[in-house]
C-alpha cells in the first residue's frame, strides 16, 4: 500500500539513487587518482569530475525539495538478496525492499544519464 505519494517518492528515490552514484563516481575518482590505469588519466579524472559535479549539483536541489516537503529516506534493513529502505513523509512512512542487482541497475542508469548529460554539454560548448 502507498503511503506517501508517487512525488515525493519520485523525488526520495532519486536523492536516494543519486546519492550511490556519487559514491560510485567518488570511488573510481579515488582509484584513477591513485593508480595508473590508463597511460594518462588526467581526462578521465576530468570528466569524472564534472559528472561528480553535475550530480552533487542536482542532489543538492532534491535535498532541497526533500526539506521543504518534510521527505526523508533511510536504509532500516539489507541481507544477501535485499535492501529495505524507509520512505518517511510528514507523519507517514512507507517501507521498501529492493532486490539489490535492481539497485546496482538504478545506478548504472542514472550513471548513464549523467555521462550522456556532461558530453552533451561538452559538445555544445
Amino acid at each position: 500500500m502507498r503511503y506517501i505519494t508517487d512525488e515525493e517518492f519520485k523525488v526520495a528515490s532519486r536523492y536516494l539513487f543519486l546519492s550511490m552514484a556519487i559514491e560510485v563516481i567518488q570511488k573510481d575518482l579515488d582509484t584513477l587518482r591513485n593508480n595508473s590505469i590508463f597511460k594518462i588519466n588526467e581526462p578521465y579524472i576530468r570528466l569524472l569530475e564534472s559528472i561528480e559535479k553535475k550530480a552533487i549539483e542536482e542532489r543538492r536541489e532534491l535535498k532541497q525539495q526533500m526539506h521543504m516537503k518534510n521527505l526523508k529516506v533511510l536504509q532500516t534493513g539489507k541481507d544477501d538478496m535485499f535492501t529495505e529502505y524507509t520512505f518517511y513523509s510528514k507523519r507517514k512512512e512507507e517501507k521498501r525492499n529492493y532486490f539489490n542487482p535492481a539497485i546496482r541497475k538504478k545506478v548504472l542508469l542514472i550513471l548513464e544519464e549523467l555521462f550522456e548529460s556532461v558530453n552533451k554539454t561538452k559538445i555544445i560548448h
